[in-house]
């Protein structure tokens, strides 16, 4: 069995706002603990906003949150106030950020869904028009929750950096890609493809089961709080690691994989990651 080791850890509060680097979490069924725990609902389509659609939601990512239980969520926005989900008029001021009316709610309602941009049309179109989108269910591989597959996204270090060779110095890749796991292990970029269907095990209990690889949309091409768009964040991978991540999906490029959690356990960075 190859062994590498856990280098960066993160979790994102709310969905598609930015997140936070953590140096332990504990890990359950439903991922990190307080990992998109909270999300904003449209309160035009009741759908829930996601930058996905980036003509409508990219300014999600001008904020940040941070914390764990949704009473101790912290959110930054752009211009540095900082905001509890708790006070009264969060609602009020996140509508205000993201240019609709919209409600930060902490459970999934029934029948949720969002809207994904073709990543290829927002290439071709820019970030600021609408394009033809797809309408999909949250949390296929984690039902009640707001993933969009998966509760863990994880990626190798092997694949960011090759992905960082073909883009401008400083562009950034952990925050584009917003993986929960970095892991330094054995084996050359998109290692990842090869590991469907086996168990990694994190630390002393953690053990992830490897589903599919990450498919990617347009997010990581938008503006990530300080950093510039960059289209090559998916031009990149489209061009190295074209793959089908699902049955009937078609290629699609590629960057990480999902993963479901076996067994619960707490990790931190550092810690002895087992490819078996």
């Amino acid at each position: 069995m190859d062994s590498g080791r856990l280098v960066h850890l993160r979790r994102y509060p709310v969905k598609s706002l930015l997140g936070e680097r953590l140096p332990a979490a504990e890990v359950g069924e439903r991922g990190l603990a307080g990992d998109r725990a909270l999300a904003l609902l449209d309160r035009a389509t009741g759908r829930v906003a996601s930058a996905k659609q980036p003509h409508r939601w990219r300014t999600l990512l001008t904020l940040r949150a941070a914390g764990a239980a949704p009473d101790q969520v912290r959110i930054t926005l752009a211009d540095g106030r900082q905001l509890s989900t708790v006070d009264p008029d969060i609602d009020v001021a996140l509508s205000a950020a993201a240019g609709r009316p919209v409600t930060l709610v902490d459970s999934v309602p029934a029948d949720a869904t969002l809207l994904r941009s073709h990543p290829d049309a927002v290439l071709a179109a820019g970030w600021t028009d609408e394009v033809p989108a797809d309408e999909s269910r949250l949390g296929s591989a984690a039902p009640g929750t707001f993933f969009d597959f998966a509760p863990i996204h994880l990626v190798t270090t092997a694949t960011l950096d090759r992905i960082a060779t073909d883009l401008p110095p400083g562009a950034g890749t952990v925050q584009r890609y917003r993986p929960n796991l970095v892991l330094d292990a054995p084996g050359d970029a998109f290692a990842e493809n090869g590991w469907v269907g086996r168990e990694l095990r994190i630390g002393p209990s953690l053990v992830l089961a490897v589903l599919a690889p990450t498919p990617r949309c347009a997010v990581p091409t938008l503006a990530h709080g300080p950093l510039p768009r960059e289209t090559g964040a998916l031009r990149v991978p489209a061009r190295l690691n074209r793959v089908e991540p699902l049955p009937g999906l078609g290629p699609q490029p590629c960057v990480g994989a999902y993963a479901r959690v076996v067994r619960p356990g707490r990790v931190a960075e550092g810690d002895r990651v087992t490819v078996g």
